[in-house]
This record gives structure tokens, sequence and C-alpha cells, in this order.
């Protein structure tokens, strides 16, 4: 009994599905735009082959099979041979030129690169560089990426520039979402439902109107709510926080200014000093 066409189609197709999968995992996980030139030609061919073959009941399937094996074959071991050869790697994928260095276009690498002008600086205003003489050094990569290294000065100041000792920063964790609170999430950062519920009260809002709710690093709850024109008040405790530690170093302060006693006007100083030396510290995470 002959298949119907339809149904020949079908077949096929479904079978071509699961072939290009694993004919995809075999080559790896690169994205897209980390593909060489010659991975990319073949991922194009193989698609080709496996659309043909997949409607084209006159060619015959084991012959569009042995085809797209070959096509994934040349690849997989052109990648192996370019992992143990710096040669084979750089003929295969490619090597990264230098489009800018001390602030200078380097016309010559970029025209052999077959890059105008306008493209670089397109490039450049999607890495925040909006002036070329900012820049100290622009590779641009094998896969087509650029990388863009800002002179120091024009460089963001950093806490490290500062000599400011930073907090490790965690992942927020979310522990409403959509609704729905995630207990493991909660468990995780050593909260209870009661803890959560009464964070809530202080904003004034229902757990079903909670959209997605996140608990930060020092244990602040913010919540992004499905009624959008409700205004929900800023967190206050780190605020409060550096408020009371600046009202204690001042009472301090006064304290040693106060008494006659020696030994307590030395202890209160001491102790002002220490509270006002760990308020320059924190104080920068305690702003916001």
């Amino acid at each position: 009994m002959d298949i119907p066409e339809w149904l020949n189609i079908i077949l096929r197709s479904v079978i071509l599905v699961f072939v290009l999968f694993l004919l995809t995992k075999w080559l790896g996980k690169k994205q897209l735009s980390q593909l060489s030139f010659f991975e990319y030609i073949a991922g194009i061919t193989i698609g080709s082959i496996a659309a043909e073959i997949s409607t084209g009941l006159e060619t015959n399937f084991l012959h569009g099979l042995y085809s797209m094996l070959v096509w994934t074959a040349i690849p997989f071991f052109a990648g192996l041979l370019a992992i143990k050869s710096k040669k084979a790697r750089d003929f295969i994928e490619g090597k990264e030129t230098v489009v800018i260095k001390d602030g200078k276009i380097q016309e010559e690498n970029l025209t052999k690169q077959k890059y105008t002008v306008e493209e670089l600086l397109h490039l450049l205003r999607k890495k925040n560089a909006f002036q070329v003489s900012d820049v100290e050094f622009a590779v641009l990569e094998a896969n087509g990426d650029l990388n863009v290294l800002l002179k120091k000065e024009k460089q963001p100041v950093t806490p490290q520039d500062l000599k400011l000792e930073t907090a490790p920063v965690k992942v927020p964790e979310t522990v409403i979402l959509e609704g729905q609170v995630m207990d493991s999430a909660l468990a995780s950062c050593g909260l209870t439902r009661e803890w959560l519920d009464a964070e809530l009260q202080k904003l004034g809002i229902a757990l079903d109107n909670v959209f997605i709710g996140q608990v930060d690093a020092y244990g602040q709850f913010t919540a992004d709510l499905y009624d959008d024109k409700i205004q929900l008040p800023k967190p206050q405790e780190k605020p409060l926080l550096l408020s009371a530690l600046k009202k204690c170093q001042a009472d301090f302060e006064s304290f040693s200014l106060a008494t006659e006693n020696e030994e307590a006007k030395q202890m209160y100083h001491q102790h002002s000093k220490k509270l006002a030396d760990m308020i320059k510290k924190t104080e920068y995470l305690l702003v916001n």
C-alpha cells in the first residue's frame, strides 16, 4: 500500500527535526554570533538539504541524510583541528583585528575587514563610546564583536579607585512570582511567610496584586505590581539605619564635650571617631 504524499512529507519532516536536533547537539553550543564563516555556511547548507529532502518526494531520502551527515562532519572535524592547531584555528575561525589604537583608527586594518567608518562608529556607540579619541584600544573579534577599552581618564570611577571597601553582591531572590509565594527562595534567604506578610502590610498591598517580589542581598523587599497606578513608598530601612548611626555618633561627640571626666571624655571621643569612620565606609550602601 502506497503512503499518501501528505503523510510521507509529515513523516520525513518529523524524522528530519530529530536528525537536525542531534546534528546540532553534536556540533556544540555556539551562539549564532560566535559561529565561524565555515560553520555558518555549513548550517545554511544543512538547512537547505533538510528542506529539500523533507518535501522533495522524488529524491532518495537516504542520499539526503548522507549529505547532511557529510556537511555536519566537516565543520565538526574542522573544529577539532582548530583546537589542536593555532594556525588551523586562525585560518578557519579568523583572527582578531585592532581597529583603534591610542585613540587613532587603524584605517588599513579597517579596510582589510571591509568595514566602513560609519559601521565602526555604530559598533562603538553600542559600547557607550561616542568619541574615537576616548578609546585606548578597540579590537574587532573573529566573530564580528567589537571590544573596547576606554582611556583611563574616561573610564567610570569604581569603588577600588576611591579605595572603598565593598560588600559582596548576591543575586536578588524572587520570593513572589505572579501572586504566588516562592517558598524555596524565601527559605534560601532565611525568611518566613510571616516576615513576607509583614512586609506586604508595610507597603499596604495584597499578595495577589504582586507581579514579582524580590529580596536583595541586604534583606530589603521590593515589589512590582499588576496595577502600575499604585505608587509604592520607597524602602526606608537603610536610610533609617544611616540616620540612627549618625545620631549615635553625634551623641558620643556631645557626651565627650559635656563631661569633665577626662577618662570618659576620651572614651566618648574614641567611640565617636570609630562610628564616623564606619559611617564614611558604609554611607554609599545606605543612601539608596
